[in-house]
């Protein structure tokens, strides 16, 4: 029995995320389906993060564990001919029996997208938050500063949907904004952290933007961390701008 690191890449646009659901295709079920004859049995893949419905990857990683023999490189190879046109083998990788994608995880970056020009170009909508309104990035990134370290983030919180959440509590390493070079070149958070809360980094960003269009003064974010209370963050920024870039191990 081998245990393998898959990771992955996909446009989440027509799925309801990894984690599989009683209704609607996840990323989960197609990789699943995608393994099983190969594996001639039922196989569970786990991931690194439950990403939301319409999220996309750069690298998500799965584990799973099979005593089919085939070289990795074949392997991918031959998940790449089944699995739909927009989920992605990138790698396999041979991992030690204690590996957990999840589990073992000490870390993720995400980045979340917006366009902020009057119009998104035909081939970029699925993928970023349009935001008309001209922003001012120095003051999100003054508004994001209180935001880093580790803090109770139980106002940026998303509904857990009768889920147990143990701790709201967690580490926050960096968060960055990267203005676009060009016209409809999205502008970019970037944010690192040990793990999240559903719906963290996309609350995170709709607040920072009421900052930046000038609705909110930038000391207004740390107020409402301070506070523990969902009700007085932002607006959820749109799953289509949220891209899973990286799992740290």
């Amino acid at each position: 029995m081998r245990n393998l690191k898959l990771t992955l890449q996909y446009d989440g646009t027509n799925y309801i995320g990894w984690q599989r659901q009683p209704s609607g295709t996840s990323i989960q079920e197609v990789v699943e389906q995608a393994l099983a004859p190969i594996e001639g049995r039922p196989v569970t893949a786990h991931g690194a993060g439950r990403t939301d419905a319409g999220a996309h990857a750069l690298a998500q990683v799965a584990s799973v564990t099979l005593e089919a023999s085939l070289e990795t490189h074949t392997l991918g190879r031959a998940l790449n001919a089944v699995l739909p046109e927009d989920v992605r083998v990138i790698t396999i990788e041979a991992m030690p029996a204690g590996f957990h994608a999840r589990f073992s995880a000490t870390g993720k970056t995400y980045e979340y997208r917006i366009v902020n020009a009057a119009f998104v170009d035909a081939f970029l909508f699925r993928y970023v938050w349009h935001v008309p309104q001209k922003l001012d990035i120095e003051a999100m990134g003054a508004a994001a500063a209180p935001l880093v370290g580790q803090h109770d983030f139980a106002a940026f919180q998303g509904n857990p949907e009768g889920s147990v959440v143990h701790s709201t509590v967690r580490r926050v390493e960096s968060i960055e904004w990267e203005a676009g070079g060009g016209y409809n070149e999205p502008l970019v958070m970037r944010i690192t952290g040990e793990g999240f809360l559903r719906h963290m980094v996309r609350n995170i960003a709709g607040t920072l933007v009421e900052v930046g269009v000038g609705r909110w003064d930038y000391r207004r974010p740390g107020e409402v961390l301070a506070s523990r209370n969902r009700a007085l963050a932002g607006p959820t920024a749109p799953a289509r701008g949220l891209f899973l870039v990286n799992v740290r191990y």
